[in-house]
């Protein structure tokens, strides 16, 4: 019976120390960006970046979009919000001199996925990107500027898909 007991017990401390450390070993280094609207705008929201091998998982919360709609969203040069209208930031984050493009074709570093917000204006996004990183490297994301246009993407328009105005700016951060 006690030997039942022990087993049972050192079973259930096996499991819960595997599940713990499978969060830190599930992933690799992480970057935050909080981003803030920009002069005229309500648009904010935080966006982690999570390093899995040369996969980084972006996910994605913002509120304050306009409801029902699609928003550019782009990796941007300069971490750099100052301007009030995030121009500071730069153009879209291209180390590699590749046009503009969708997650399935040439892009830039920092083309990624358009968020689209529900009826309430709030956008809540997951996706991969392949060829950047948040760890080291030429294609290194943490220090960059990020940015929410007010338009949706449409992936033609060189060099910026036509995205309108930026609604929102944040810094992308190792945390």
């Amino acid at each position: 019976m006690m030997k039942a007991h022990l087993t049972t017990l050192a079973a259930a401390l096996v499991v819960a120390g595997c599940a713990s450390m499978g969060g830190m070993m599930g992933g690799g280094p992480t970057a935050v960006a909080n981003l803030e609207p920009t002069k005229g705008n309500d648009t904010k929201g935080t966006v982690t970046f999570t390093q899995d091998g040369d996969v980084v998982h972006v996910r994605a919360n913002v509120s304050g979009l306009k409801p029902g709609a699609q928003h550019g969203f782009h990796v941007h040069e300069k971490g750099d919000c100052s301007s009030g209208d995030g121009m500071s930031t730069g153009g879209h984050y291209n180390p590699a001199g590749k046009p503009h493009g969708p997650q399935n074709a040439e892009h830039h570093a920092g083309d990624m996925p358009s968020i689209t917000a529900d009826s309430y204006g709030n956008a809540n996004a997951s996706f991969d990107l392949h060829g950047v990183s948040i760890a080291s490297g030429s294609a290194d994301l943490v220090g960059k500027g990020l940015i929410v246009h007010r338009d949706p993407d449409d992936y033609k328009t060189q060099p910026t898909g036509n995205a309108g105005p930026r609604i929102a700016c944040g810094v992308i951060r190792r945390s």
